[in-house]
């Protein structure tokens, strides 16, 4: 194939590539009921694999950030799809959870594939065609996000290796497609790697996911609680250190002297923290078997299609940005955003006995999600130098990244908490705790997005008019992509 007809069928092969990543990210959710249920496990412990790929996530984004602007761009992007359709196979022939959570692990791999196929984009294609192609890579891993709720449902439904299967065939088209169109970046100069603040992260995160995830169960004052709590604090408070130190940090903690990117990134982690809880519990709630007193005894496909109002509704979110920045002013768009969030989860908390009301949730939490999580990457690009943007927007990945992972493990330790000894499945409180919990977080979001900037004001003026277009500017831009689900 000529370089030229490569290059004119390169956007279309990295759109497709996002789409199915985006779609494999989204065998999650949906499906914890019918995992707890199929490997005679409790929820809280299924919510292992959704944790999981979350916390791999995590990680991934940045160090995929690193490797997009190396030599090995190609060589990363191949090796990422190989073990995403490995961890599909294993996930779909798993006997046991472990086995699962394992292959679920590999799969996270591909949340940070976005980053590889932006940068390949940028290198290769002209000038004039680079935004909008980014753009349209937003728009498919969103999409493929919301398009997968409903087929790992239907899958699910026949068999629930199905769901997994179907997701090594996709990874195995995208690797097809990477293979054949994605042109290698060797004689580039080496991209500084810092294994070691990856090793340190890792083990500080999962660390702390575990504590919080089984520590109802064992006890909170319990040994291993307490020794996993101190561990994690013990990694990450090194990791932070070496990341101020080191010349070339996987995140550049530094980012944070600035106030509105401390105030975006914080939001962000809070933010993320309640979604997770919100979707985990909606997605297992409908599937919950009615003769226990609540739910809807819902199939797996239900549940999946109550999750696409979200992502079809967060779209709308972040299309309406710029109007929404219009009304609402750039300094309330977080602290609205954050309680349209918190109303969502009350629509639910209040209405839970029908099932409309999961529905309606979704809808509500889209939106608010939708507005918040496109406005934020416009309030960090506005903060910090050119120079300093792709280091900026990459700290904001890992810290939603962070939140959903303590959003998965928070409700997996509440619903653990609410379990029966010798049932898998929690009682309503358990629930109950997950949606209040999540709204008063967005409560507190709210409040932090409205004080924390704050530690500027002294410094503050009115903007001029060159400045308020700029920041329009930057809202249309924000609007352009979509703020996705991450994962699952």
């Amino acid at each position: 194939m000529s370089a030229t007809r490569r290059a004119r069928l390169l956007p279309g092969a990295l759109v497709s590539m996002v789409m199915v990543t985006g779609i494999i990210s989204s065998l999650g959710a949906p499906l914890i009921p019918s995992i707890s249920a199929d490997l005679g496990v409790s929820l809280s412990a299924a919510q292992w694999s959704l944790t999981a790929t979350l916390l791999v996530g995590v990680v991934s984004a940045p160090i995929m950030g690193r490797l997009a602007d190396g030599p090995r761009r190609r060589e990363a992007l191949l090796g990422s799809l190989l073990v995403v359709t490995a961890g599909s196979v294993i996930a779909a022939l798993a006997p046991s959870l472990a086995v699962l959570v394992a292959g679920r692990a590999m799969q996270g791999l591909g949340l940070g594939l976005v980053p590889l196929g932006m940068a390949a984009a940028r290198d290769e294609l002209p000038a004039a065609q680079v935004p909008g192609v980014i753009g349209l890579l937003s728009v498919a891993g969103a999409a493929g996000v919301g398009a997968g709720y409903p087929i790992s449902g239907l899958l699910a439904g026949i068999d629930l290796s199905a769901a997994f299967w179907f997701g090594a065939v996709a990874s195995s088209l995208a690797l097809a497609l990477a293979f054949v169109f994605v042109p290698s970046t060797a004689g580039r100069p080496p991209a500084p790697l810092d294994a070691v603040g990856a090793a340190l992260l890792t083990g500080g995160l999962a660390a702390l996911l575990i504590a919080i995830a089984e520590g109802s169960g064992w006890g909170w004052g319990a040994a291993p609680t307490v020794v996993l709590f101190l561990a994690a604090i013990a990694s990450l408070g090194i990791w932070a250190a070496q990341q101020l130190r080191v010349a070339e940090p996987l995140v550049d903690l530094r980012l944070a002297r600035h106030p509105a990117v401390l105030t975006a990134d914080v939001c962000a982690t809070v933010l993320g923290v309640a979604m997770y809880m919100f979707l985990s519990a909606a997605s297992e709630y409908v599937q919950t078997p009615s003769t226990l007193g609540y739910g809807f005894s819902a199939s797996v496909v239900v549940a999946g299609l109550c999750l696409v109002p979200f992502s079809v509704v967060s779209v709308v979110g972040s299309r309406a940005l710029p109007l929404s920045t219009r009304l609402l002013g750039k300094r309330n768009l977080l602290p609205v955003g954050s309680l349209v969030i918190a109303a969502g989860g009350l629509v639910f908390a209040l209405f839970h006995v029908h099932l409309w009301s999961a529905f309606a949730m979704m809808a509500v939490l889209g939106l608010g999600f939708g507005l918040t999580f496109a406005a934020i990457p416009g309030m960090i690009v506005g903060a910090v130098p050119e120079s300093e943007t792709g280091s900026a927007t990459g700290f904001y990945q890992v810290v939603r990244y962070i939140g959903f992972s303590l959003g998965s493990a928070i409700a997996a330790s509440l619903l653990a908490s609410a379990t029966p000894a010798g049932s898998r499945l929690p009682g309503l409180s358990g629930y109950t705790a997950i949606v209040w919990t999540g709204i008063a977080i967005c409560v507190a979001a709210a409040a932090l997005a409205w004080l924390l900037p704050r530690r500027g004001a002294g410094a503050a003026r009115e903007p001029d008019a060159a400045e308020l277009r700029r920041e329009e500017e930057e809202a249309e831009l924000a609007s352009a992509g979509l703020p996705g689900v991450g994962a699952d």
